[in-house]
């Protein structure tokens, strides 16, 4: 079977669910009654879990540092009320990069948050090593994107980089509701419920490797991953693929 490679930071997500049916006395604040949580591993965490749902010969490198993203919301609406963050905001850089068979591994996903784990030069001595490298990143798309053999993006980061581009030949803009454009053809989803966007890009880029590696056709895969990114927006909290 393929062997893919994750690298990327990873943090661990909490969903606290719960109600909040009066305004605090003290403040003019509601106050949340908990009635139940769940965990997950994030970000990186989470393509990689996704990744590991469709081909169980799959391996995660990512930082040692523990980040927690706790989200605390209504159990009827799904409206979140608050998000706490806590752990280190910059992590430290990975040190394993000249250490990787490279050669063993039929694909290797970059999913950088940007909270330090990888910088630029990373990316592309990784990008030197292997020919199929998928990268998700919040970096901004400066002269080194055009060494990405293949770039996921949502509308809202490619926004902040597209003045800096200059063809978008390896670039895959994700646009929610509408889909995703890759090489000017616009790729539509299904209008469905959308009970919550947490993790659809992780789901994304997973769907989208995996689904490459074994047919070696980036359409076929980009439709695909529209499909499996579509599923994960109409389950509440992080999605796992499950075919």
């Amino acid at each position: 079977m393929n062997r893919i490679l994750v690298i990327g930071d990873s943090c661990v997500d909490v969903f606290t669910y719960g109600k909040a049916e009066r305004l605090c006395p003290d403040a003019p604040v509601p106050v949340f009654v908990e009635e139940r949580s769940v965990k997950n591993g994030g970000m990186a965490a989470n393509v990689y879990n996704n990744v590991k749902a469709l081909n169980p010969n799959a391996e995660f490198i990512t930082n040692n540092e523990s980040i927690v993203k706790h989200r605390y919301i209504d159990s009827k609406t799904n409206h979140m009320f608050l998000r706490v963050d806590s752990g280190k905001e910059t992590i430290e850089r990975c040190a394993q990069l000249k250490t990787i068979p490279w050669n063993e591994y039929s694909a290797i996903i970059v999913s950088d948050y940007n909270k330090g784990f990888l910088s630029e030069d990373d990316i592309l001595f990784i990008c030197s090593q292997h020919k199929y490298v998928f990268l998700d990143t919040k970096k901004l798309l400066r002269d080194w994107y055009v060494k990405v053999p293949y770039i996921k993006i949502n509308d809202t980061e490619f926004g902040k980089s597209k003045h800096l581009i200059d063809s978008m030949n390896n670039i895959i803009v994700t646009l929610g509701s509408k889909g995703c454009v890759y090489k000017g053809n616009h790729y539509p989803v299904e209008k469905v419920e959308v009970k919550d966007t947490v993790g659809a890009g992780d789901t994304f880029i997973a769907a989208l490797t995996c689904e490459f590696v074994k047919n070696n056709n980036i359409e076929k895969a980009i439709m695909f991953a529209n499909i499996q990114a579509t599923k994960a927006v109409q389950k509440r909290g992080v999605y796992v693929i499950n075919e």
